[in-house]
C-alpha cells in the first residue's frame, strides 16, 4: 500500500464539443467500453497503485457521477480510515459554490487536503483514460528531485477540431522541463500531457493559495505555465494507449479502437484491472438469425439481427432484420425490427421505431442524446 501519496480527481471539466454526452452528466461520468465510465480508469489507476485516499472534485451534473461511486465499495475505498471522499461545491462565506476554474475548486477542498496526512499528490483530470500505476512516476519525481512532475505520451496526429486542454512540453534529454504551451495554434512538441500531476501537498496548497490571491483560477495556466521557470518541472513519459475524450469524434474513435486487440489488453491489462459498479445481469442473447462480429457485446443485450464493428452497452435489444455496423449503443437502448444503423452514437435509452434508416459518417458520427425516440 502506497501511504506516502493521495489522489485528487477533477471532474468539473466543462468541454462544449462532447456536445450530447455531458448534457446531463459530467465528463466523468460518460459511459466507455460497454460497461464503464470514464471515472473508473482514474480511480483504478489511483487504486492500483496503493493509494487508499482518494476525493473527487465534483461541480455540475454529478448525480449519475456519485450514484455510480457509491460508497467506494468496488473499488475497495469504503473504510474507516481515509477511503473516497465526494468532494461537491458548498456554499460558504468564501465560496460561492461556483467554480470558475480548477483553482477555485482545489480552494474550495482545501480542508480535504490539509486533513490528509499524505505528503504527495497525484492529481488528475477525468477526461483523459489510460491503465497504469503512478508508482514509477513517483520514484523518479523523488530521485529528480521535481518540485512537480507531468505525466505526458507522444502524439505525432493533432486534429485542431478536437484541441481541449492541450498541454504541450518542451524538455531537455533528462526530462527536465523548460517550457509549456497549451492549446498551440500549430504544435512544436509531440510531448503531450495526460492531465495528471505529482507534487508535495504543501506546494500544491501554496501554488493554489498564491494564485487566488492574485484572481488567477485556471490551474494550467496560472499554477503550471506561470511557475515553470521558477519551479524544477520535470516529464515523466507513459508509452501505453491514451484516449481523450476531447470531442464527439475522439469519444467514437477511442470506444471503437476496443475493438483491436492490442488497445484493448494495454486499456484493460490484466495486472492492472479496471474496477467497475458492479452490475448483474445476464448474459447476451442472441436469438434465431442474430449475429455480432468484431463487437464488444455487454450483458443483458438481445440481439435478433446483424451487429458489427460496434460497442453495445448493457440491455441492448438489437430487433429483427435490423442492422447495426459502426455504432455505439448505450445502455437501454432499443433497435427496431428491420433498422439500419451506421456511424452512430445512441445515448442511453434511445428507442429507434421499425423500419428507420440512420446513417453519420467516420468523421461525423451523428448523436441521439438521451431518451429520445426516432
Amino acid at each position: 500500500m502506497n501511504n506516502s501519496m493521495f489522489g485528487l480527481i477533477y471532474t468539473g471539466e466543462a468541454n462544449a464539443q462532447l456536445r450530447e454526452l455531458t448534457f446531463s452528466r459530467s465528463v466523468a461520468a460518460v459511459p466507455f467500453g460497454g460497461r464503464y465510465r470514464a471515472i473508473d480508469f482514474m480511480l483504478s489507476d489511483i487504486v492500483n497503485t496503493g493509494i487508499s485516499n482518494v476525493g473527487i472534485i465534483t461541480q455540475r451534473n454529478y448525480h449519475s457521477l456519485m450514484d455510480h461511486l457509491g460508497s467506494g465499495k468496488e473499488w475497495d475505498l469504503h473504510r474507516k480510515r481515509d477511503g473516497l471522499f465526494i468532494l461537491p461545491p458548498f456554499v460558504t462565506r468564501d465560496n460561492t459554490g461556483v467554480y470558475r476554474g480548477t483553482v477555485d475548486a482545489i480552494r474550495s477542498v482545501m480542508g480535504y487536503i490539509r486533513r490528509s496526512s499524505q505528503k504527495y499528490v497525484i492529481l488528475t483530470g477525468s477526461h483523459t483514460l489510460y491503465n497504469t500505476t503512478y508508482d514509477e512516476m513517483l520514484r523518479q519525481h523523488i530521485e529528480t528531485g521535481a518540485d512537480i512532475t507531468i505525466m505526458y505520451n507522444e502524439e505525432h496526429e493533432f486534429n485542431r477540431a478536437e484541441q481541449y486542454d492541450d498541454l504541450r512540453l518542451t524538455m531537455k534529454e533528462n526530462g527536465l522541463i523548460t517550457d509549456l504551451a497549451l492549446n498551440p495554434y500549430m504544435p512544436d512538441s509531440p510531448f503531450m500531457g495526460c492531465d495528471a500531476y505529482i507534487m508535495e501537498k504543501t506546494l500544491l496548497e501554496y501554488l493554489v493559495e498564491d494564485a487566488a490571491a492574485h484572481g488567477e483560477f485556471d490551474f494550467m495556466q496560472d499554477v503550471l505555465i506561470k511557475n515553470v521557470s521558477k519551479y524544477r518541472f520535470y516529464g515523466w513519459k507513459y508509452n501505453g494507449y491514451v484516449a481523450r475524450l476531447n470531442s464527439v469524434a475522439a469519444f467514437y474513435k477511442h470506444n471503437l479502437a476496443l475493438l483491436q486487440p492490442a488497445v484493448q489488453q494495454d486499456l484493460f491489462n490484466p495486472a492492472h484491472p479496471i474496477y467497475t459498479k458492479v452490475k448483474d445481469e445476464v448474459p447476451a442473447n442472441y436469438c434465431g438469425s442474430g449475429s455480432a462480429r468484431n463487437s464488444v457485446i455487454a450483458d443483458g443485450c438481445i440481439i435478433e439481427g446483424e451487429v458489427e464493428n460496434s460497442v453495445l452497452f448493457r440491455g441492448v435489444h438489437v430487433g429483427k432484420g435490423a442492422k447495426v455496423k459502426n455504432c455505439i449503443l448505450m445502455q437501454a437502448t432499443y433497435i427496431g425490427d428491420n433498422s439500419e444503423l451506421s456511424y452512430m452514437v445512441l445515448d442511453k435509452g434511445v428507442i429507434v421505431l421499425n423500419g428507420r434508416r440512420l446513417s453519420g459518417h467516420e468523421n461525423y458520427p451523428v448523436i441521439l442524446r438521451k431518451g429520445v425516440t426516432v
